[in-house]
């Protein structure tokens, strides 16, 4: 089987793509590009609570720059339509919750597998593909099986001393586990493979929790603002498990400068996977979390516990050496400033209450 024909572009130039834009992470990148002058086109089902919100300040912030598309992943047709023009491609747009996909695990793999794979034809049908940056998850390694942990104060740590010092690589085995980690480790695959096969420019971040400005946490997804909202709100907050488990948390800010870097290094990162994350460095448990949302509010929130969820890790933190090796790329936001930024963003936002009028293009 023949490649594809593979442009020039190197991640410098010409339109971006971004499809999940009206997100979280995508808003943030969203305005990295734009604030680079680059023309962006965001394709959004604008479904998730909050998008409105992010939306409306990229029009605000950028104007005639950025360009909006109400479409869905899964309308190939309009997946299509999306990408032409574009040097630079985004794939945020996801069913991200472990428990929908428990709920409904063909609307989760039609979303995350189908739609990844709509992208990928699209992007090969292009005279002149463009790159594409992919967000995968730690989900894609299970539950970790064969790892020992043990407590240490209010959190679990590996027994292993170069997994606690270094975190866990991407020579760790692919595990998928729940109906979420099989859709995105399926479509984790299928972008480092059209990689292979078809000789596009891909990248895979698989993500550990990413947090920051413009993120409306939810139980099932960005716990970090979640719980600062719960506890903001005087409202309780209900941990799953026993509260000491363990992720490395990286500040959104830093995240799109990793992605920003990806993009400019394409042709040296191409076909690769890298676990993205805040490192060592930058780890908390549950309840150490609580713990400091405590400090900044002068509250404490009314704590419920309930039984552990199927593909909750007792322990997650990414080895990033291998992108920082490629890139150069560091993270700089600590966990203490990064929960306080945050933390002083929603409170601005509890200020305002406004919304803005999407329309298909």
């Amino acid at each position: 089987m023949s490649k594809t024909r593979v442009g020039r572009q190197n991640g410098h130039g010409g339109k971006v793509v971004i499809f999940g834009g009206a997100g979280f992470i995508g808003s943030n990148v969203a305005d990295q590009c734009l604030r680079e002058g680059r023309q962006v086109r965001i394709f959004d089902n604008v479904s998730r609570a909050g998008v409105e919100r992010n939306l409306r300040w990229l029009k605000e912030r950028h104007g005639a720059l950025l360009e909006v598309t109400v479409g869905d992943v899964r309308d190939e047709q309009a997946v299509r339509r999306a990408v032409q023009g574009a040097t630079e491609a985004y794939h945020f747009a996801a069913q991200v919750a472990v428990t929908t996909s428990l709920e409904g695990p063909v609307h989760d793999f039609e979303v995350n597998a189908r739609g990844t794979l709509n992208v990928l034809e699209a992007l090969r049908n292009m005279e002149e593909p463009a790159s594409l940056l992919f967000t995968s998850t730690n989900k894609v390694y299970g539950g970790l099986p064969g790892m020992e942990f043990v407590k240490e104060g209010r959190r679990y740590v590996p027994r292993d001393e170069d997994i606690r010092a270094q975190g866990l690589s991407e020579r760790c085995p692919l595990d998928f586990e729940s109906p979420y980690g099989c859709s995105k480790g399926a479509a984790d695959q299928y972008v480092l493979d059209y990689g292979h096969s078809f000789g596009l420019r891909t990248v895979v971040f698989r993500m550990s929790c990413i947090y920051g400005p413009r993120q409306f946490g939810t139980e099932d997804q960005g716990w970090v603002a979640h719980f600062l909202l719960r506890a903001l709100a005087g409202r309780p907050i209900t941990l799953y498990g026993d509260g000491m488990q363990v992720r490395d948390i990286l500040f959104v800010e830093d995240l799109v400068r990793a992605m920003r870097l990806a993009q400019t290094n394409i042709e040296q990162l191409r076909g690769q996977a890298f676990n993205m994350g805040g490192g060592p460095e930058r780890t908390v448990s549950l309840l150490e979390l609580l713990d400091l949302i405590s400090r900044h509010t002068g509250r404490s929130p009314e704590v419920r516990f309930e039984d552990w969820r199927t593909g909750d890790q007792r322990y997650y933190v990414s080895d990033t050496r291998r992108f920082q090796a490629a890139t150069g790329w560091m993270p700089r936001v600590g966990v203490e400033q990064g929960v306080a930024r945050l933390l002083h963003w929603l409170e601005e936002l509890a200020t305002t209450n406004t919304e803005v009028a999407v329309h298909a293009g």
